[in-house]
């Protein structure tokens, strides 16, 4: 098996805030990114697959359908919005564990190898030049 690594960032903003919780709950846990204005990150996201090399190709899945499957599932819904907002984050705050999860659930279940060899593996995702948050097979 080959794994393949591929790089890709978008910018969006959140509120780390549980609704279940007081203000001050939320800010006791979540300090100043409990801010009910949201703040901004750039997020940096690295995508893994793995899978066995193409005899014909030699690759194990072309660049541009990974490139596409990103913008499609990735790029398009969370670019320049604010998570909270999102269908897709009802009933999770929407914490960088949290949108390294999604994104892998998301591009899984979208990621189809007609040949049925190759899967996502990882995904991390790069919130801050401090933190990074890792979800799927540890490498």
């Amino acid at each position: 098996m080959i794994r393949l690594t591929r790089r890709y960032s978008f910018p969006a903003a959140h509120i780390l805030a549980n609704p279940a919780f007081s203000d001050e709950e939320n800010c006791r846990i979540f300090g100043k990114c409990a801010n009910p204005n949201g703040h901004g990150h750039n997020y940096d996201v690295e995508v893994t697959v793995t899978g066995p090399v193409d005899p014909e190709t030699g690759q194990i899945v072309p660049i541009e359908y990974l490139d596409g499957l990103f913008d499609e599932v990735v790029r398009e819904r969370f670019s320049h919005r604010m998570l909270n907002e999102l269908e897709r984050f009802d009933g999770l705050v929407p914490t960088a564990e949290n949108i390294a999860r999604v994104i892998h659930e998301d591009l899984g279940a979208a990621f189809d190898d007609p040949r049925g060899a190759t899967r996502l593996a990882h995904v991390r995702v790069v919130e801050t030049p401090r933190n990074a948050f890792e979800y799927g097979d540890m490498p």
